[in-house]
Protein backbone atom coordinates (compact mmCIF):
# COMPACT_ATOMS: atom_id res chain seq x y z
CA UNK A 1 0.00 0.00 0.00
CA UNK A 2 1.23 3.52 -0.84
CA UNK A 3 2.82 5.03 2.27
CA UNK A 4 1.06 8.30 1.50
CA UNK A 5 -2.38 6.67 1.48
CA UNK A 6 -4.78 6.54 4.40
CA UNK A 7 -6.79 3.59 5.68
CA UNK A 8 -10.45 4.24 6.42
CA UNK A 9 -12.44 1.71 8.42
CA UNK A 10 -15.97 2.63 7.37
CA UNK A 11 -19.53 1.96 8.54
CA UNK A 12 -18.60 0.49 11.93
CA UNK A 13 -19.35 1.21 15.59
CA UNK A 14 -16.41 3.29 16.83
CA UNK A 15 -15.66 3.34 20.56
CA UNK A 16 -13.87 6.68 20.63
CA UNK A 17 -12.49 8.38 23.73
CA UNK A 18 -15.57 10.48 24.43
CA UNK A 19 -18.45 8.78 22.63
CA UNK A 20 -19.62 5.68 20.79
CA UNK A 21 -20.49 6.28 17.14
CA UNK A 22 -22.94 3.66 15.80
CA UNK A 23 -22.45 4.50 12.11
CA UNK A 24 -18.91 5.71 12.24
CA UNK A 25 -15.57 5.72 10.50
CA UNK A 26 -11.97 6.09 11.58
CA UNK A 27 -9.05 7.22 9.42
CA UNK A 28 -5.44 6.14 9.91
CA UNK A 29 -2.58 8.08 8.29
CA UNK A 30 1.17 7.76 8.92
CA UNK A 31 0.80 5.65 12.10
CA UNK A 32 -1.73 8.03 13.68
CA UNK A 33 -5.49 8.42 13.95
CA UNK A 34 -6.32 11.42 11.76
CA UNK A 35 -10.13 11.46 11.67
CA UNK A 36 -13.06 9.96 13.60
CA UNK A 37 -16.64 10.73 12.71
CA UNK A 38 -20.03 9.60 11.48
CA UNK A 39 -20.10 8.17 7.96
CA UNK A 40 -21.99 11.16 6.51
CA UNK A 41 -19.04 13.35 7.56
CA UNK A 42 -16.47 11.34 5.61
CA UNK A 43 -15.00 13.03 2.53
CA UNK A 44 -13.12 10.57 0.33
CA UNK A 45 -9.60 11.53 -0.77
CA UNK A 46 -7.83 10.11 -3.87
CA UNK A 47 -5.39 7.90 -1.93
CA UNK A 48 -7.89 6.59 0.64
CA UNK A 49 -8.03 2.82 1.07
CA UNK A 50 -11.56 2.17 2.36
CA UNK A 51 -12.43 -0.97 4.33
CA UNK A 52 -16.23 -1.05 4.44
CA UNK A 53 -17.83 -3.28 7.08
CA UNK A 54 -21.12 -2.99 8.99
CA UNK A 55 -22.14 -1.46 12.34
CA UNK A 56 -22.09 -4.94 13.92
CA UNK A 57 -18.28 -4.59 13.69
CA UNK A 58 -16.79 -2.70 16.59
CA UNK A 59 -13.58 -0.64 16.55
CA UNK A 60 -11.81 -0.34 19.90
CA UNK A 61 -8.32 0.73 21.00
CA UNK A 62 -5.72 -2.04 21.08
CA UNK A 63 -5.23 -3.76 24.43
CA UNK A 64 -2.17 -2.99 26.56
CA UNK A 65 -1.15 -6.16 28.45
CA UNK A 66 0.91 -5.02 31.43
CA UNK A 67 1.56 -8.58 32.67
CA UNK A 68 2.56 -11.20 30.11
CA UNK A 69 5.49 -13.62 30.26
CA UNK A 70 5.20 -15.39 26.93
CA UNK A 71 3.25 -16.79 24.00
CA UNK A 72 3.79 -19.11 21.04
CA UNK A 73 6.84 -20.87 22.54
CA UNK A 74 8.58 -17.59 23.42
CA UNK A 75 9.18 -16.08 26.86
CA UNK A 76 10.67 -12.78 28.01
CA UNK A 77 13.11 -14.78 30.16
CA UNK A 78 14.58 -16.45 27.05
CA UNK A 79 16.69 -13.33 26.77
CA UNK A 80 16.67 -13.23 22.97
CA UNK A 81 15.41 -10.71 20.45
CA UNK A 82 13.75 -13.61 18.60
CA UNK A 83 11.59 -14.43 21.62
CA UNK A 84 10.31 -10.87 21.96
CA UNK A 85 9.76 -10.65 18.20
CA UNK A 86 7.67 -13.82 18.34
CA UNK A 87 5.58 -12.36 21.16
CA UNK A 88 5.15 -9.06 19.32
CA UNK A 89 4.08 -10.79 16.10
CA UNK A 90 1.64 -13.17 17.80
CA UNK A 91 -0.21 -10.88 20.21
CA UNK A 92 -2.12 -8.85 17.58
CA UNK A 93 -4.08 -12.08 16.88
CA UNK A 94 -5.79 -11.59 20.25
CA UNK A 95 -6.18 -7.81 20.04
CA UNK A 96 -3.08 -6.76 21.99
CA UNK A 97 -1.09 -3.91 20.43
CA UNK A 98 1.24 -3.04 23.35
CA UNK A 99 2.68 -4.98 26.27
CA UNK A 100 5.18 -5.05 29.09
CA UNK A 101 7.73 -7.86 28.66
CA UNK A 102 7.40 -9.55 32.05
CA UNK A 103 10.28 -11.26 33.84
CA UNK A 104 10.09 -13.66 36.77
CA UNK A 105 12.06 -14.72 39.83
CA UNK A 106 15.31 -16.27 38.64
CA UNK A 107 19.05 -15.91 39.29
CA UNK A 108 20.38 -12.35 39.14
CA UNK A 109 22.30 -13.29 35.99
CA UNK A 110 19.20 -14.64 34.21
CA UNK A 111 17.12 -11.59 35.19
CA UNK A 112 19.83 -9.19 34.03
CA UNK A 113 20.18 -10.98 30.70
CA UNK A 114 16.42 -10.72 30.10
CA UNK A 115 16.43 -7.03 31.07
CA UNK A 116 19.37 -6.17 28.78
CA UNK A 117 17.71 -8.01 25.92
CA UNK A 118 14.32 -6.34 26.42
CA UNK A 119 15.90 -2.90 26.77
CA UNK A 120 17.81 -3.34 23.51
CA UNK A 121 14.75 -4.72 21.72
CA UNK A 122 12.61 -1.76 22.79
CA UNK A 123 15.12 0.61 21.18
CA UNK A 124 15.09 -1.23 17.84
CA UNK A 125 11.53 -2.61 17.38
CA UNK A 126 9.47 -1.99 14.26
CA UNK A 127 5.96 -0.63 13.76
CA UNK A 128 4.49 -3.77 12.22
CA UNK A 129 4.09 -5.68 15.49
CA UNK A 130 2.72 -5.19 18.99
CA UNK A 131 4.91 -2.67 20.77
CA UNK A 132 6.96 -3.50 23.85
CA UNK A 133 6.28 -0.33 25.84
CA UNK A 134 8.45 -1.36 28.78
CA UNK A 135 9.36 -4.13 31.20
CA UNK A 136 7.46 -5.55 34.17
CA UNK A 137 9.89 -6.92 36.78
CA UNK A 138 7.89 -9.58 38.63
CA UNK A 139 10.07 -10.72 41.51
CA UNK A 140 12.51 -11.56 42.94
CA UNK A 141 11.59 -9.02 45.66
CA UNK A 142 8.57 -10.99 46.90
CA UNK A 143 7.35 -12.97 49.92
CA UNK A 144 8.50 -16.61 50.19
CA UNK A 145 5.09 -17.32 51.79
CA UNK A 146 3.33 -16.21 48.59
CA UNK A 147 5.74 -17.52 45.97
CA UNK A 148 3.11 -19.24 43.82
CA UNK A 149 4.96 -20.46 40.72
CA UNK A 150 7.97 -18.17 41.35
CA UNK A 151 10.98 -20.40 42.25
CA UNK A 152 11.57 -19.92 46.02
CA UNK A 153 15.33 -20.51 45.75
CA UNK A 154 15.80 -17.18 43.94
CA UNK A 155 13.52 -14.99 46.10
CA UNK A 156 15.39 -12.16 47.86
CA UNK A 157 14.64 -9.09 49.93
CA UNK A 158 13.92 -5.83 48.14
CA UNK A 159 17.19 -4.11 47.24
CA UNK A 160 17.40 -0.54 45.91
CA UNK A 161 21.03 -0.86 44.76
CA UNK A 162 20.31 -4.04 42.81
CA UNK A 163 17.24 -2.47 41.23
CA UNK A 164 19.35 0.51 40.16
CA UNK A 165 21.81 -1.86 38.45
CA UNK A 166 18.97 -3.65 36.71
CA UNK A 167 17.29 -0.44 35.58
CA UNK A 168 20.60 0.66 34.07
CA UNK A 169 20.96 -2.72 32.32
CA UNK A 170 17.43 -2.31 30.95
CA UNK A 171 18.19 1.13 29.53
CA UNK A 172 15.66 2.70 31.89
CA UNK A 173 12.79 0.66 30.45
CA UNK A 174 11.55 -1.06 33.64
CA UNK A 175 8.11 0.54 34.04
CA UNK A 176 6.47 -1.66 36.69
CA UNK A 177 7.82 -3.76 39.57
CA UNK A 178 5.91 -6.41 41.53
CA UNK A 179 7.18 -6.62 45.11
CA UNK A 180 6.14 -7.53 48.65
CA UNK A 181 6.41 -4.21 50.52
CA UNK A 182 6.26 -5.90 53.95
CA UNK A 183 9.63 -7.58 53.33
CA UNK A 184 12.82 -5.94 54.70
CA UNK A 185 13.60 -2.75 52.69
CA UNK A 186 10.29 -3.08 50.87
CA UNK A 187 9.11 0.43 51.68
CA UNK A 188 12.50 1.88 50.72
CA UNK A 189 12.28 0.28 47.28
CA UNK A 190 8.64 1.35 46.93
CA UNK A 191 9.60 4.96 47.66
CA UNK A 192 12.51 4.80 45.21
CA UNK A 193 10.26 3.43 42.46
CA UNK A 194 7.77 6.23 43.02
CA UNK A 195 10.57 8.84 42.90
CA UNK A 196 11.82 7.47 39.57
CA UNK A 197 8.36 7.17 37.94
CA UNK A 198 8.23 3.38 38.06
CA UNK A 199 4.92 1.77 39.09
CA UNK A 200 5.27 -0.07 42.41
CA UNK A 201 2.86 -3.02 42.44
CA UNK A 202 1.97 -5.10 45.49
CA UNK A 203 2.02 -8.76 44.59
CA UNK A 204 3.20 -12.16 45.84
CA UNK A 205 2.73 -10.43 49.17
CA UNK A 206 1.63 -11.59 52.64
CA UNK A 207 1.12 -8.00 53.74
CA UNK A 208 -1.58 -6.97 56.18
CA UNK A 209 -4.03 -4.18 55.38
CA UNK A 210 -1.98 -1.77 57.49
CA UNK A 211 1.24 -2.77 55.72
CA UNK A 212 -0.41 -2.22 52.34
CA UNK A 213 -1.60 1.18 53.57
CA UNK A 214 2.01 2.04 54.49
CA UNK A 215 3.10 0.97 51.02
CA UNK A 216 0.46 3.22 49.44
CA UNK A 217 1.79 6.11 51.52
CA UNK A 218 5.28 5.25 50.21
CA UNK A 219 4.03 5.29 46.61
CA UNK A 220 2.51 1.91 45.69
CA UNK A 221 -0.30 2.32 43.15
CA UNK A 222 -0.97 -1.14 41.66
CA UNK A 223 -1.96 -4.68 42.63
CA UNK A 224 -0.56 -7.71 40.76
CA UNK A 225 -3.06 -10.44 39.70
CA UNK A 226 -5.80 -9.97 42.31
CA UNK A 227 -6.55 -13.00 44.54
CA UNK A 228 -3.45 -14.91 43.44
CA UNK A 229 -0.24 -14.75 45.46
CA UNK A 230 -1.58 -12.55 48.24
CA UNK A 231 -3.02 -12.51 51.76
CA UNK A 232 -6.76 -12.91 51.31
CA UNK A 233 -9.78 -11.35 52.98
CA UNK A 234 -10.57 -12.05 56.63
CA UNK A 235 -13.08 -10.19 58.78
CA UNK A 236 -10.39 -9.25 61.30
CA UNK A 237 -7.61 -8.76 58.75
CA UNK A 238 -8.59 -7.35 55.32
CA UNK A 239 -5.15 -8.16 53.90
CA UNK A 240 -3.94 -7.26 50.42
CA UNK A 241 -7.30 -8.23 48.94
CA UNK A 242 -9.24 -5.92 51.25
CA UNK A 243 -6.91 -3.05 50.35
CA UNK A 244 -7.42 -3.74 46.64
CA UNK A 245 -11.18 -3.50 47.17
CA UNK A 246 -11.12 -0.39 49.33
CA UNK A 247 -8.18 1.82 48.34
CA UNK A 248 -8.97 4.08 45.39
CA UNK A 249 -5.24 4.81 44.88
CA UNK A 250 -4.73 1.33 43.41
CA UNK A 251 -5.15 0.01 39.90
CA UNK A 252 -5.88 -3.71 40.15
CA UNK A 253 -4.89 -6.49 37.71
CA UNK A 254 -7.21 -9.44 37.19
CA UNK A 255 -6.84 -12.69 35.20
CA UNK A 256 -10.35 -13.48 33.99
CA UNK A 257 -9.87 -17.02 32.70
CA UNK A 258 -12.37 -18.40 35.24
CA UNK A 259 -9.58 -20.58 36.69
CA UNK A 260 -7.33 -18.19 38.60
CA UNK A 261 -10.53 -17.00 40.24
CA UNK A 262 -14.07 -18.26 39.81
CA UNK A 263 -16.47 -16.21 37.70
CA UNK A 264 -18.38 -15.20 40.84
CA UNK A 265 -15.17 -13.77 42.33
CA UNK A 266 -14.51 -11.83 39.12
CA UNK A 267 -17.98 -10.30 39.49
CA UNK A 268 -17.40 -9.57 43.18
CA UNK A 269 -14.12 -7.82 42.35
CA UNK A 270 -15.67 -5.92 39.45
CA UNK A 271 -18.65 -4.75 41.50
CA UNK A 272 -16.32 -3.48 44.23
CA UNK A 273 -13.42 -2.10 42.17
CA UNK A 274 -15.32 -1.18 38.95
CA UNK A 275 -13.92 -0.44 35.51
CA UNK A 276 -12.44 2.78 36.89
CA UNK A 277 -9.57 0.86 38.57
CA UNK A 278 -9.47 -2.62 37.06
CA UNK A 279 -6.92 -3.75 34.45
CA UNK A 280 -7.36 -7.00 32.53
CA UNK A 281 -4.16 -9.00 32.06
CA UNK A 282 -3.31 -12.42 30.66
CA UNK A 283 -0.21 -13.39 32.72
CA UNK A 284 0.29 -15.89 29.91
CA UNK A 285 3.11 -18.37 29.32
CA UNK A 286 4.96 -19.60 26.27
CA UNK A 287 2.30 -22.35 25.97
CA UNK A 288 -0.37 -19.88 24.80
CA UNK A 289 -1.36 -20.56 21.16
CA UNK A 290 0.37 -23.99 21.40
CA UNK A 291 -0.96 -27.52 21.83
CA UNK A 292 -1.40 -29.27 25.18
CA UNK A 293 1.86 -30.58 26.61
CA UNK A 294 4.71 -29.85 28.99
CA UNK A 295 6.57 -26.55 28.74
CA UNK A 296 9.16 -24.61 30.74
CA UNK A 297 8.63 -21.76 33.21
CA UNK A 298 11.76 -20.52 34.94
CA UNK A 299 13.37 -23.94 34.73
CA UNK A 300 10.27 -25.70 36.05
CA UNK A 301 8.10 -28.05 33.97
CA UNK A 302 4.58 -26.72 33.42
CA UNK A 303 1.78 -29.04 32.34
CA UNK A 304 -0.79 -27.50 30.03
CA UNK A 305 -4.21 -28.90 29.17
CA UNK A 306 -6.90 -27.00 27.24
CA UNK A 307 -7.45 -24.23 29.82
CA UNK A 308 -4.97 -24.64 32.69
CA UNK A 309 -1.22 -24.49 33.31
CA UNK A 310 0.15 -26.08 36.51
CA UNK A 311 3.40 -27.11 38.14
CA UNK A 312 3.97 -30.76 39.06
CA UNK A 313 2.38 -30.20 42.51
CA UNK A 314 -0.75 -28.64 40.98
CA UNK A 315 0.19 -24.99 41.66
CA UNK A 316 -1.26 -22.64 39.04
CA UNK A 317 1.60 -21.38 36.86
CA UNK A 318 0.42 -18.41 34.85
CA UNK A 319 -2.24 -18.76 32.20
CA UNK A 320 -2.85 -19.53 28.55
CA UNK A 321 -5.52 -16.84 28.41
CA UNK A 322 -5.86 -14.81 25.22
CA UNK A 323 -6.82 -11.15 25.63
CA UNK A 324 -9.93 -11.41 23.45
CA UNK A 325 -11.10 -14.33 25.61
CA UNK A 326 -10.45 -12.21 28.70
CA UNK A 327 -12.77 -9.63 27.16
CA UNK A 328 -15.53 -12.15 26.39
CA UNK A 329 -15.22 -13.80 29.82
CA UNK A 330 -15.31 -10.51 31.70
CA UNK A 331 -18.44 -9.37 29.86
CA UNK A 332 -20.07 -12.73 30.56
CA UNK A 333 -19.07 -12.86 34.24
CA UNK A 334 -19.90 -9.23 35.12
CA UNK A 335 -22.42 -8.00 32.51
CA UNK A 336 -20.15 -5.01 31.91
CA UNK A 337 -20.30 -3.02 28.66
CA UNK A 338 -17.73 -2.84 25.88
CA UNK A 339 -17.09 0.75 27.00
CA UNK A 340 -16.07 -0.71 30.39
CA UNK A 341 -13.83 -3.24 28.62
CA UNK A 342 -12.05 -0.42 26.77
CA UNK A 343 -11.28 1.19 30.13
CA UNK A 344 -9.92 -2.06 31.58
CA UNK A 345 -7.86 -3.16 28.58
CA UNK A 346 -6.63 0.14 27.17
CA UNK A 347 -7.41 3.35 29.05
CA UNK A 348 -6.44 2.27 32.57
CA UNK A 349 -3.14 0.59 31.62
CA UNK A 350 -2.23 3.57 29.42
CA UNK A 351 -2.90 5.97 32.28
CA UNK A 352 -1.00 3.83 34.78
CA UNK A 353 2.04 3.67 32.46
CA UNK A 354 1.83 7.39 31.67
CA UNK A 355 1.08 6.65 27.99
CA UNK A 356 -2.40 8.13 27.72
CA UNK A 357 -1.20 11.04 25.58
CA UNK A 358 -0.43 8.58 22.75
CA UNK A 359 -2.30 5.31 23.54
CA UNK A 360 -5.28 3.86 25.38
CA UNK A 361 -8.15 5.45 23.47
CA UNK A 362 -9.34 6.27 19.99
CA UNK A 363 -8.70 9.99 19.54
CA UNK A 364 -7.33 12.09 16.70
CA UNK A 365 -3.57 12.45 17.08
CA UNK A 366 -3.03 9.24 19.05
CA UNK A 367 -1.19 6.15 17.80
CA UNK A 368 -3.27 4.10 15.36
CA UNK A 369 -3.39 1.03 17.65
CA UNK A 370 -6.78 -0.31 16.64
CA UNK A 371 -8.71 -3.56 16.90
CA UNK A 372 -11.77 -4.50 14.83
CA UNK A 373 -14.10 -7.00 16.54
CA UNK A 374 -16.93 -8.84 14.82
CA UNK A 375 -20.41 -9.42 16.25
CA UNK A 376 -19.06 -12.37 18.30
CA UNK A 377 -16.24 -10.21 19.72
CA UNK A 378 -13.65 -12.18 17.74
CA UNK A 379 -10.67 -10.22 16.45
CA UNK A 380 -11.11 -9.50 12.72
CA UNK A 381 -8.22 -7.07 12.25
CA UNK A 382 -5.52 -5.46 14.36
CA UNK A 383 -3.53 -2.39 13.38
CA UNK A 384 -0.30 -1.59 15.24
CA UNK A 385 0.71 2.04 14.71
CA UNK A 386 -1.30 2.11 11.49
CA UNK A 387 0.06 -1.14 10.04
CA UNK A 388 -2.28 -4.09 9.51
CA UNK A 389 -0.64 -6.64 11.81
CA UNK A 390 -3.35 -9.30 11.81
CA UNK A 391 -6.35 -10.15 9.66
CA UNK A 392 -8.64 -13.06 10.39
CA UNK A 393 -8.86 -15.63 7.61
CA UNK A 394 -12.32 -16.40 6.25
Amino acid sequence: MDTHSSIIIYNVTVYSENQTLKNGYIKLTNKKITEIGEIHQYVRQPNDHVIELSPSYKVIPGAIDVHIHGVNNADAMDGTAEALKTMARTLPKEGTTSFLATTMTQSNEAVEKALRNAGAYIEEQTDADAEVVGIHLEGPFISPKRAGAQPPTHIQDPNVALFQEWQKAAGGHIKLVTLAPEQPNGLALTSYLKETNVVASIGHSDGTYDQVSEAIEAGASHITHLYNGMRGLHHREPGVLGAAYLRDELFVELITDGIHCRPEMVKLAYDQITSERMILITDSLRAKWLKNGTYDLGGQPVHVNDTTATLADGTLAGSILKMNDAIKNTMSFTNCSLEDIVKMTAENPAKQLNLFDTKGSLKVGKDADIVVLNENLDVEMTFCRGTLSFQKED
